[in-house]
């Protein structure tokens, strides 16, 4: 198989564990202050009822039970004997201390080599980074908090109602790092009020502050939520898929080399969507982009200096 022109996970996942890992959802009982009131309500102006957990099972099935099922189902599926426990759904560390520490530990069974938790970096503190610090050094797992950013720019995170602010996102993240934890960024490359500079400036700060992993996201439009319904009445204008292409391929040219790129684009469930990857299929828009790469013989972190 050819090697990615970028950082691919899937590729960083065999050169660290010497075998195939796939990451298996979890999905517990936890919410987000952006919809309770405690932040503000509604959420992001992209999120759905049901948040990012489009592939997970119900919250009330037991843990052990939820990666028993998942990997019976996607080990076969997918080649992998090894395992990563993906706590996805709104933020995993925004409910009770004791009852975020009782569903980690159950996480931790055989053939799971990692723990990823995804969260908001206003909801991450550092009882949560010493206890997941604990747990990866007596269990010999590995750890990676996941916390949604989008954008490095504050107007931007307006826009979005995502209701933190970038800085919040990089005290965090610093936090986190002192730790010894992993820290991964969601980032949105095709968000219709940025331009490519901003998308430049998201990858050199990320680069600068030394982030170990990024998640890529397109724009994706649910319906029965607020971009659903400025979307509806013209309110905003997606990109064309030709200008996502090249803003996804400048921010990989501007990521620093060693940092893992997760993916490059999400997902999410035809009957949901008003509108969702240009309709296009996800692997061949992931397949272009890594063509034009090579073609052009560009690598992840060309452009950046200094």
């Amino acid at each position: 198989m050819t090697k990615a022109p970028y950082n691919k996970f899937s590729e960083y996942l065999i050169k660290k564990y010497g075998r195939k890992i796939y990451k298996v959802p979890v999905n517990i009982p936890c919410g987000c202050p952006n919809r309770d009131g405690t932040k503000g309500t509604g959420g992001c102006i992209f999120c759905g009822d049901e948040a990012a957990g489009f592939e997970t099972l119900e919250a009330t099935v037991p843990i052990k039970e939820q990666i028993r099922q998942n990997m019976e189902y996607l080990g076969p599926r997918y080649g992998a004997d090894g395992f990563i426990a993906y706590f996805q759904n709104y933020s995993n560390t925004y409910l009770d201390f004791s009852l975020f520490k009782k569903y980690i530990r159950e996480a931790i069974v055989h053939n799971i080599v990692a723990l990823y938790i995804s969260t908001r970096p206003d909801c991450i503190f550092e009882q949560h980074a010493a206890f997941l610090k604990e747990i990866s050094e007596s269990h010999e797992v590995d750890v990676v908090v996941e916390m949604g950013l989008q954008s490095t720019n504050d107007k931007t995170l307006e826009f979005l109602n995502r209701r933190h602010t970038a800085d919040d996102f990089f005290r965090s993240a610093s936090m986190l790092k002192e730790y010894g934890l992993g820290v991964c960024a969601h980032m949105i490359t095709d968000i219709p009020i940025e331009n490519t500079e901003q998308i430049v400036m998201n990858a050199r700060m990320l680069s600068q502050a030394g982030i170990e992993q990024v998640k890529c996201h397109s724009l994706y439009v649910l319906k029965e939520t607020a971009l659903g319904d400025m979307y509806v009445k013209g309110e905003i204008e997606m990109l064309e898929c030709s200008e996502f292409i090249d803003r996804t391929i400048a921010f990989l040219r501007n990521l620093d080399k060693s940092i893992v790129v997760q993916r490059l684009m999400g997902r999410a469930p035809a009957e949901r969507t008003l509108f969702c990857n240009f309709g296009r299929s996800w692997r061949a828009i992931v397949d272009e982009i890594e063509s034009i790469m090579r073609r052009n013989d560009w690598q992840q972190g060309d452009l950046l200096t200094g």
